[in-house]
């Protein structure tokens, strides 16, 4: 006979939940424990600012790896809400992304903030019933339009705080946004270097205590003891508070504005990047003395990584050989995008690395530039250049050597598609990362997207290539004008 009950789990608040990694300062990966406790608190909050019902329908879209992840199952769940889950050729291109959300009827999304930055500049599609967007892992630099009437929530939370801390809405008019304020039942505390609260407008480090504060890191109780210390603002044994390496600072209307972090652990292309472990790796090439990692802006709001190489021996790497040495024990979020060669590092007065004084990369890489010489090819080098931020393009230049990641290639896909017609995958982007092979594969029957030709319809051969593209873009042309009109 089946018992009609359910069964007792025997889990306390205090029991773990899961375990997710983060990377450390020293880029060794750390499991972040997270207790039943931290996540039911995350998950009450949730529901009482979202009011979260069984008909609601949301994304899941985070990789499993982000705590965000966090976010897109359980709230969700534990409302009876339905998931769904886009394709990977959806997930990663605004247009498609917006245009499934509204035929699946999705009304709450979380995106990590450069797509949702993407997703913000797109028209949203009639019908979308999208009622909040949550983004998080970044700084975010975008703000919504009138017309995009969902609540876009801007969220800061360390993995060892289960997901988000501190939460701000973000409206159509202001400044950068902000993070905003802590979420139920957890505490903030903005201090300096002696542990004492700072006063408004001046920035500090940020320690966060409170219910959603995870165990520690798994196996790693020295760390846990360093990170985790004891809260002196509370009274109660055993309170402790963890200690963020980021600077904030609060405004005069309560909310918390991220400045930055707080040692040399910065964020490039979304991903948390200890700048020490790649000068570490730079430096074991055997024609590499000294080498230095910096982050430097290429465009407003656009970071970058740059390595300075002092060599030794006869034989002087080339850029592309120290890349290649890079790529082949660093993933590639971790490879500088440009790399300058020096006789010698600039010293301040007491011997120490003058990061000031580094001279800035030369635009492009060191291959041997050639000016692109068809349409298709000034055609692609000009999108290059609008998403990568430079001011020139050679056609055998390969487009991550010219500080292209991840992100960038989603937005060249983008523009290929609205601009030129070209339907083209991922895949195929990073099988051809130079003008010239791309220019060459789409000239050899790559498939071309318009609403007024056929979509399966081939591209001649190389002959007439011109021609077509002229005439496709008169043809856009004749039809915004009527559209004006």
């Amino acid at each position: 006979k089946q018992e009609k009950k359910n069964p007792a789990s025997g889990v306390g608040a205090e029991n773990l939940a899961y375990v997710i990694y983060t990377s450390g300062s020293t880029g060794k990966p750390k499991g972040v424990e997270v207790c039943h406790g931290n996540l039911a608190n995350f998950v009450a909050w949730y529901h009482g600012e979202y009011e979260v019902k069984p008909e609601d329908r949301a994304t899941q879209a985070a990789s499993p790896a982000f705590d965000a992840s966090m976010l897109d199952l359980w709230p969700h769940l534990a409302a009876g809400a339905s998931l769904h889950i886009p394709s990977d050729e959806v997930r990663v291109v605004p247009a498609k992304l917006l245009e499934w959300m509204a035929a699946e009827g999705v009304t709450l999304s979380f995106l990590t903030t450069p797509l949702a930055e993407m997703v913000l500049a797109e028209e949203w599609p009639e019908g979308l019933a999208l009622r909040a967007l949550f983004t998080g892992g970044d700084r975010l630099r975008r703000r919504p339009r009138k017309e995009q009437k969902a609540r876009l929530v801007n969220g800061y939370g360390p993995t060892e705080n289960t997901v988000y801390t501190t939460t701000a809405v973000v409206e159509e008019a202001g400044g950068l946004p902000l993070i905003g304020r802590p979420l139920s039942n957890v505490q903030v505390y903005v201090l300096d270097e002696g542990m004492n609260p700072v006063p408004v407008g001046v920035g500090g480090e940020l320690f966060i205590g409170g219910d959603s504060l995870g165990r520690g890191y798994l196996g790693r109780p020295e760390l846990t003891a360093e990170k985790f210390v004891p809260n002196p603002f509370s009274g109660k044994a055993g309170e402790r508070l963890y200690r963020t390496g980021d600077v904030v600072r609060w405004s005069v209307g309560g909310e918390l504005e991220f400045l930055g972090r707080a040692d040399r652990q910065v964020k490039v292309r979304g991903f948390r990047i200890e700048l020490g472990e790649i000068e570490v790796v730079l430096a074991q090439h055997p024609a590499v003395r000294e080498a230095v990692v910096v982050v430097r802006e290429s465009a407003p709001g656009v970071n970058q990584l740059v390595g300075y190489v002092v060599t030794q021996g006869e034989a002087q790497p080339s850029k592309m050989e120290l890349r290649a040495y890079l790529r082949g024990k660093l993933p590639e979020p971790m490879v500088p995008s440009a790399l300058v060669l020096l006789e010698a590092l600039p010293l301040t007065s007491n011997g120490k690395v003058n990061r000031r004084a580094l001279p800035a990369p030369d635009e492009g890489s060191d291959a041997a530039s050639v000016a692109p010489k068809t349409e298709l090819e000034r055609a692609l080098a000009a999108i290059w250049q609008e998403v990568l931020h430079v001011a020139k393009v050679g056609t055998s230049e390969r487009f991550f050597d010219l500080g292209g990641n991840s992100l960038s290639i989603i937005e060249v896909q983008s523009k290929l598609s609205t601009t030129l017609g070209f339907d083209v995958k991922l895949t195929e982007l990073f099988q051809y990362p130079t003008i010239s092979s791309l220019a060459q594969y789409l000239t050899q029957g790559k498939t071309v997207t318009e609403e007024a030709e056929v979509k399966e319809q081939r591209i001649k051969p190389r002959q007439g290539l011109d021609e077509q593209l002229q005439a496709r873009k008169s043809r856009r042309t004749v039809k915004k004008e009527a559209q004006d009109e």
